[in-house]
């Protein structure tokens, strides 16, 4: 199920990747984040160690933190490559406002 949050909100994605075979945690060579505008439908990539929007706060731990300016589903991926290679999606909802 997807969280509902309000225009306004700030919300923090989190990703956690571990290795496959001894599912300790692992920074991966690379990591990444695509986040989907609901109403433009643009789609927009980060990349840990260019972007300092995404932190990594502990091993295998990586965030960011996403202003929601409009209501509508935002749908967005975390994925990595090299060491730790792997990839998850999830979703979240921003409710309209009265106030709009």
């Amino acid at each position: 199920m997807a969280h509902s949050y309000d225009i306004g909100d700030q919300v923090v994605c989190t990703a956690v990747f571990t290795d496959a075979d001894s599912g300790a945690v692992v920074d991966p060579t690379a990591v990444y984040f695509q986040i989907k505008n609901p109403s433009t439908q643009v789609i927009t990539t980060y990349t840990y160690g260019v972007d300092p929007e995404i932190t990594n706060p502990s091993t295998g731990t990586y965030q960011i933190s996403v202003n929601i300016t409009v209501h509508g589903i935002w749908y967005y991926r975390w994925y990595s490559t090299g060491t730790g290679m792997a990839a998850g999606e999830n979703r979240f909802d921003a409710k309209s406002s009265e106030f709009d």
